[in-house]
């Protein structure tokens, strides 16, 4: 899945689908239900989506900063508020630096503990931004903890630079 505005292009997983979007793009699993908060609501396996830090509003200037500054934000996203009930408590499975489509960046993943339904994997990814090196892109991943995290590896290991083509992108 292309993110033209941050120059990166996002694998889908088998069983995933993924769609452009104005700041960035997103992926996200096939397997829905009902959330456990709030059964109006539908939640899905797990999903990954990419925007600046500064759309996030994620304070920091290094990809490092941004990255431990967003995890708590992106698990309150992912599994906190009504639709698993809150977030209990967290573990700290990851905080490390890694390469994304050239550049160097920094994760951030936790496991979350739910109040109500399913715990869940976090991972606040940060890298510069192909499309714009002094811009810091975000990869807010959320994924139920009944999946195997090795997903998450795979997205992340399978990002590459989007170089551009499609309508109106060359002028």
């Amino acid at each position: 899945m292309n993110d033209a505005l941050n120059g990166i292009s996002i694998p889908i997983p088998a069983g995933w689908a993924g769609q452009e979007m104005t700041v960035g793009a997103q992926v996200t699993s096939d397997s829905s239900y009902k959330c456990p908060g709030d059964t109006s609501k539908t939640c899905t396996k797990g999903g990954v989506y990419s925007a600046p830090a500064e759309v996030l509003k994620t304070k920091g200037t290094t990809a490092e900063e941004v990255a431990k500054a967003d995890i708590a934000a992106n698990s309150v996203e992912s599994y906190g508020g009504t639709t698993y009930g809150a977030i209990t408590s967290h573990q700290v499975l990851a905080s490390k630096a890694v390469t994304v489509a050239g550049q160097k960046g920094y994760l951030v993943r936790w496991k979350a503990v739910t109040s109500k339904g399913a715990d869940g994997y976090v991972e606040s990814l940060a890298f510069p931004a192909p499309a714009d090196a002094k811009r810091l892109v975000v990869l807010r991943f959320g994924l139920d903890a009944d999946q195997s995290a090795s997903v998450i590896d795979t997205i992340t290991q399978g990002i590459k630079v989007y170089t551009g083509g499609g309508a109106g992108q060359h002028v």
